[in-house]
């Protein structure tokens, strides 16, 4: 799935200007960011390999976690899931159509919007990201002192 955009920071950081504001990076940033880029991945390698494990893809998963997520709310719309997935709305449908063939997903109306889809988990659903819940937490519990930026503090505060 692509990213819909570069944000902001990125479009800075490979503009061609100088970063003469900027602190300069040094050989400890680098190792911190190299573990932390890392320890990001082998999380989401774990997490993929734990969605395949109970029969979904990492994609339905991620879809799952999206409409559970939801701040103050138990449903999703279409353009909060692709944009909470960085997807288009066009491949978020499609991914909701897959969910709702395995269960796992259903559309409704907004009872205040007509023209506006809700997607909810099923109880099936439910169960499912429940169980890859627990288990995410658990290895990112087991993760939580490498994954604390230290390097970060060095650049409010310059030796």
């Amino acid at each position: 799935m692509k990213p819909k955009t570069m944000t902001k920071a990125a479009k800075a950081a490979f503009s061609h200007q100088p970063a003469s504001n900027q602190m300069p990076i040094k050989k400890a940033d680098y190792e911190a960011l190299a573990a932390f880029r890392y320890t990001l991945r082998r999380f989401l390698r774990f997490s993929e390999e734990g969605a395949r494990e109970v029969g979904l893809t990492p994609q339905q998963h991620q879809l799952m976690l999206a409409i559970k997520g939801q701040p103050g709310k138990e449903w999703a719309s279409i353009s909060e899931l692709a944009h909470a997935l960085q997807v288009t709305h066009h491949a978020a449908v499609r991914l909701v159509d897959r969910c709702e063939k395995a269960e796992l997903a259903a559309r409704g109306t907004d009872p205040n919007d007509r023209r506006q889809v809700r997607v909810t988990l099923t109880p099936k659903g439910e169960e499912l990201l429940a169980r890859l819940s627990y288990r995410n937490r658990r290895e990112l519990q087991s993760l939580r002192q490498v994954l604390q930026l230290n390097f970060l503090n060095d650049v409010s505060n310059p030796e």
